[in-house]
């Protein structure tokens, strides 16, 4: 089954000190709904950091990339709650892509979850694509353990959103070219898969620049089927 669409909307970010607990109440009994409700959005999940950073990563499964930049989505982003409009103030060092699903190998949904985010080296993109949707993809899922290995690719058009929500905030989000997600049982399969394919090296040598961004997140609250 893998990932449940065509589209991802992945969102990492920490939280201003002292502003925990009024994200997570709020992004749990709100933001995610409000978020899954709108029309082509299919799934949500939140996860905390076990290593790396930033803090909190939310995947959002939809329909296609199309979905994320949709008037329905949009009208959602250009009309923030009275909480929203309180809560994404406290929002830091965020990281925002809207990506099509290049490759998704796997059934079922694992309660640990890596993000590799990763950046082609110009002229290499074929080359680095090639080889991990027919060798690291299959290679990774084949490990015990692991439960699901995905390629998304961002959508710099779709990504970059000029909304309401995006006023409350003093600092814009970056984006993440190429996201590699691997989920497993636990966090020692999904850095063992790490470690052993998808490291820096082995990376580089099919074409990645030096630029890599690792982290290790544990699942704390899913919506969707």
């Amino acid at each position: 089954m893998g990932l449940l669409g065509r589209g991802v909307l992945l969102i990492w970010n920490d939280v201003a000190p002292g502003g925990d607990a009024e994200f997570n109440h709020w992004h749990i009994r709100e933001h995610i709904a409000e978020r899954v409700a709108v029309p082509g959005f299919l799934r949500g999940r939140r996860y905390v950091a076990v290593a790396g950073s930033p803090t909190y990563f939310t995947l959002y499964e939809t329909e296609s990339v199309e979905t994320l930049g949709s008037p329905a989505y949009h009208a959602r982003l250009n009309d923030p709650t009275p909480w929203t409009q309180r809560c994404i103030p406290l929002f830091r060092n965020g990281k925002r892509s809207a990506c099509r699903v290049t490759a998704s190998l796997g059934d079922g949904v694992g309660g640990t979850l890596a993000t590799v985010d990763l950046d082609p080296a110009p002229g290499h993109e074929d080359e680095l694509r090639a080889w991990l949707v027919s060798t690291a993809l299959p290679s990774a899922i084949d490990r015990p353990g692991l439960v699901g290995a995905h390629l998304c690719e961002s959508d710099a058009g779709v990504s970059v959103v000029r909304a309401a929500e995006k006023q409350l905030r003093d600092e814009p989000d970056t984006l993440a070219r190429w996201v590699v997600l691997l989920e497993g049982i636990d966090s020692a399969v999904v850095d063992a898969v790490y470690g052993d394919l998808l490291n820096p090296d082995a990376l580089a040598r099919r074409g990645a620049t030096a630029d890599l961004a690792v982290a290790t997140y544990r699942m704390q609250y899913g919506l969707g089927p």
